[in-house]
């Protein structure tokens, strides 16, 4: 990413963080809060704290243009918008609010780690999932391991609890930080295939916080549903650090194609 004055930032959409031909939702969120932490509105406040996203239009591959608006800076929080251009169109808009974390642990929470199998009795997702044609280069940099028993929509099985949980790494062996949290906070695949729904899921809007920083290691999360009707569907994420702490959450609004 690249700085060039007065909030504009030139950046490069990278294809290898993809879901089909879809640059991935969470990515894309990323990819804003870096230009909103690089603008002068971050100087103060080095970490993405929260983020609400409305995805207009699917940018593709390749240059874009990141525009970064400070609204407010405070002692404590900094507020701006930032647009995410491509060929003139306005493709993601988002209201980013920025802060300083901390590695503390809550002082209360109502959320403990989700139970999950061990790493290596998780089932790796692969970039070329077996008994369909669409490729996720998603997974050649995210190296996530599903519960085996939220799998078994792919065996024409669905449990129809609409709940996946799954352990997740960067493929890189880079710890997590509040910017590539914002990715697994798009979870893939989409609890609809819990439900027996299959295909595209396009996300409409998406909130997400960060509520510290992660401790190094795997992180779980876990994508869940609430209500599926009209054509849409809610999906709330949770992730625990490897302390067990929740360190984000995010819920969204997709489209959903229903039977007829």
């Amino acid at each position: 990413m690249t700085a060039r004055g007065d909030g504009e930032f030139e950046a490069v959409l990278d294809a290898q963080w993809s879901v089909g031909d879809r640059l991935h939702g969470g990515y894309l969120l990323a990819v804003l809060a870096r230009a909103a932490t690089e603008s002068g509105a971050g100087a103060g406040h080095p970490h993405v704290t929260a983020v609400s996203g409305a995805f207009i239009e699917p940018p593709e591959p390749g240059e874009a243009l990141a525009r970064v608006e400070t609204l407010r800076v405070g002692r404590s929080v900094a507020q701006v918008r930032a647009a995410l251009v491509q060929d003139g169109r306005t493709r993601v808009e988002s209201h980013i609010t920025l802060g300083l974390l901390d590695d503390s642990d809550p002082w209360w929470s109502a959320h403990g780690p989700v139970e999950l199998p061990p790493e290596d009795e998780c089932f790796l997702a692969p970039t070329d999932p077996p008994g369909t044609d669409l490729t996720v280069p998603l997974m050649s940099v995210i190296e996530e391991r599903i519960v085996p028993e939220h799998l078994s929509f792919a065996f024409g099985a669905p449990t129809r609890r609409g709940v996946i949980a799954s352990w997740q790494r960067l493929a890189d062996g880079s710890d997590w930080d509040p910017l590539s949290l914002l990715v697994a906070l798009d979870p893939v695949p989409p609890v609809s295939f819990d439900l027996g729904l299959s295909g595209w899921v396009p996300t409409i809007q998406l909130s997400a916080y960060i509520r510290r920083l992660p401790a190094p290691g795997p992180i779980r999360v876990r994508m869940s549903a609430t209500d599926v009707g009209g054509d849409r569907m809610d999906e709330a994420a949770h992730i625990w650090d490897d302390k067990g702490r929740l360190v984000a959450q995010s819920t969204q609004l997709a489209a959903v194609r229903l039977p007829v």
